[in-house]
């Protein structure tokens, strides 16, 4: 904010980077979306990759834009044959034999009758004709034109086919009257004494500067870095061979064998080779020599042309592998940016750069973290998790009109919530004398009246009762089956999502209840809320509820002032008990200790106070006879809900329990 001579302030745009006053990048669906999954039983790192994969808030995800890749694949490989060089040298070659034959014909000289048999000798192999014939002295002009376009089209189609674009430069040169041939020449000469020094970590970038400036119209991509033409060079060295390899073995060994006579007609074999070996040494991560996809088209690709379509096909290869991140060590920054451009444009670019901020913002905003390289959902967001389950709950509990919310009439001696409302027929809230009055002067303040008459009147309409809410406290066990089955029946998420909501229900909304979430298998065990989320189901046999009622037990003792609260999640009979040394007992079908001992502790738990409601989610009928008798000995109630509802049942349950017996 530069200041002006007489001390104004000047505004301007802010040009010091991200905008300082710009809202938090919005992760809110994200977390949520990655919770869901979460829930469900996936890992965080499993949710966040799909989620990836998906996107989100209009933008592509991986998966999108790999099947846009894969289309740009497919067209590619229609993009022709690659024997159009080979195709075109034969059509070449036969016109020069034939012009050469119309020639000889009407010469009557046994010297004609020789040059004939000459060419009937010729190698049937087009390379080994393309060889016999190069010190022929041509008899024809249009045969001996014919043979030197074979010669030019080897020479281009080579040289073009190692660095894109060279025929368009040898073309502009040649059409200036330069000497193209010898122009190549000195800058092999130079690119190999370059990328020798690059090898050697000698290079500088004044060397490379020199180099472009002199030799810089063979490279209209402009590279900016020794690196960058490096990695230009090489990939299309490695393309080259790519193309060779994809080709039919006897294809394969003409066309090595042309390229091999264009290489020595021109002088370039052994600085071709060596610049060839320089290459692989910078770049052996490249797949040098490896068969890959090549175009299959209709139409006869010069070797340039074919040399370009394998490298295009190569780059979508390693882009479509990249975008599916199915490799170890996969990251959204090993997806090339340059390459995707190429591919699908800069809108696919920027719905990458989305996606690597949506991760980025996950945590830097504290909603993931790692913790030895695992990747966690951070206390943050489970409480998010949380307070969307509830959210949830509650949407269905106003959709159906089941249940309620904290109750705001619930007598006189329930403790003031700071807000008041109009007397109604019935209420026994004390009244608001402030508000009250005050009604009553804004009533009438408009109503002339005697000097005499100062008194306000009050009318019926002018009433307003103070509003109170019972706040009976609660301590509230919640029981959660982790038993296999859970899962195999897809309710082991609407589980975690009940006890998730649950408990910041009571933490958020009710701080002056307590709650303790119980999982129980083969034994039981104190859940933490930042453990639920991604909690997974225990492998180990059993369904031990008398462990997770004598964890209940102690736990409500601790809260011996509180109304007892205690609801059980379950999809099947208790299998497992422990033994008086502790250990595990399991058996299915199970054994009548099994169920005694459960009783026995359910009974315990109905001594201590305790009402004990039971959720379950499976209605075979022995399940259903089980529960009905515990929740019967315990003066609680049987729920059969919808796996989906599970959440709705619980907390409607929770709130009708913790106003106390009286309530219920």
């Amino acid at each position: 904010m530069p200041r002006g001579r007489r001390g104004r302030a000047r505004y301007g745009r802010w040009r010091g980077g991200p905008d300082p006053l710009a809202p938090p990048y919005d992760l809110g669906s994200a977390v949520d979306e990655i919770g869901d999954q979460v829930l469900a039983g996936s890992s965080v790192r499993e949710a966040l990759r799909d989620l990836l994969r998906r996107g989100m808030d209009g933008r592509r995800g991986l998966d999108e834009l790999r099947r846009s890749v894969r289309d740009r694949l497919k067209q590619a490989r229609q993009a022709g044959r690659m024997d159009g060089t080979l195709e075109e040298v034969r059509e070449l070659l036969d016109r020069a034999l034939e012009a050469e034959r119309r020639e000889l014909f009407p010469d009557p000289d046994d010297a004609a009758r020789l040059a004939e048999a000459e060419l009937d000798a010729l190698p049937e192999d087009t390379a080994g004709a393309v060889r016999a014939l190069k010190d022929r002295q041509w008899r024809s002009t249009e045969a001996r034109e014919a043979y030197q376009q074979i010669q030019d089209l080897l020479q281009k189609e080579v040289l073009d086919s190692q660095f894109q674009h060279m025929k368009a430069a040898l073309q502009q040169m040649n059409a200036a009257g330069e000497d193209g041939t010898q122009a190549v020449k000195d800058m092999v000469a130079d690119l190999s004494a370059l990328l020798d020094a690059h090898n050697r970590g000698e290079d500088t970038d004044q060397q490379f500067a020199d180099f472009m400036r002199k030799h810089g119209q063979f490279f209209p991509d402009d590279p900016q870095t020794v690196d960058e033409l490096v990695d230009s060079l090489a990939r299309r060295a490695a393309a080259q061979e790519r193309m060779m390899a994809g080709l039919s073995p006897e294809q394969r060994a003409e066309l090595s064998d042309l390229m091999g006579q264009a290489m020595q007609d021109m002088g370039l074999a052994s600085e071709m080779a060596h610049l060839n070996d320089a290459l692989r040494q910078a770049r052996p991560d490249l797949p040098w020599g490896q068969r890959g996809q090549v175009p299959d088209g209709e139409q006869g690709l010069g070797m340039g042309d074919a040399t370009t379509a394998v490298a295009e096909l190569a780059d979508l290869e390693a882009l479509s592998s990249q975008l599916s991140q199915g490799y170890a060590g996969a990251s959204l920054a090993d997806v090339d940016e340059e390459l995707l451009e190429q591919a699908l444009g800069r809108p696919a670019v920027d719905d990458l750069v989305a996606l690597r901020q949506m991760e980025r913002e996950l945590e830097r905003q504290g909603h993931l973290s790692r913790t030895e390289g695992k990747l966690e959902l951070s206390p943050k967001a489970v409480r998010r998790l949380g307070a969307t389950a509830l959210r949830r709950v509650f949407a269905q509990l106003d959709a159906t009109g089941r249940g309620d919310h904290d109750v705001a009439d619930a007598g006189a001696t329930g403790e003031l919530t700071g807000a008041s409302r109009e007397w109604r027929f019935g209420d026994e809230q004390p009244l608001d004398v402030v508000k009250t009055v005050r009604n009553a002067v804004l009533r009438s303040a408009g109503t002339p009246r005697a000097e005499d008459q100062r008194a306000v009147r009050i009318a019926v309409e002018d009433f307003e009762v103070v509003e109170t809410e019972r706040r009976t406290g609660a301590a509230v066990a919640l029981l959660v089956d982790l038993s296999y089955s859970m899962a195999l029946r897809g309710t082991w998420g609407a589980a975690k999502s009940t006890a998730m909501a649950l408990h910041s229900l009571v933490t958020t909304r009710f701080p002056q209840d307590a709650i303790e979430i119980i999982g129980f298998s083969s034994t039981a065990q104190v859940l933490r809320p930042e453990a639920l989320a991604e909690l997974s189901v225990d492998t180990l046999q059993g369904t031990n509820l008398q462990h997770g009622l004598m964890l209940a037990r102690r736990f409500l003792a601790r809260h011996h002032d509180a109304e007892p609260v205690v609801l059980v999640v379950t999809d099947g009979e208790p299998t497992a008990h422990l033994e008086a040394d502790g250990t595990p007992f399991f058996c299915w079908p199970p054994m009548p200790m099994t169920i005694a001992k459960t009783v026995a502790e359910v009974e315990r738990v109905a001594r201590s106070g305790a009402t004990m409601n039971v959720f379950a989610l499976d209605p075979e009928p022995s399940l259903v006879h089980f529960v009905e008798d515990i929740a019967q000995r315990a003066g609680g109630r049987v729920f059969l809900p919808d796996s989906a509802r599970l959440g709705e049942y619980v907390v409607s349950d929770y709130l009708r329990a913790r106003r106390g017996r009286r309530a219920r």
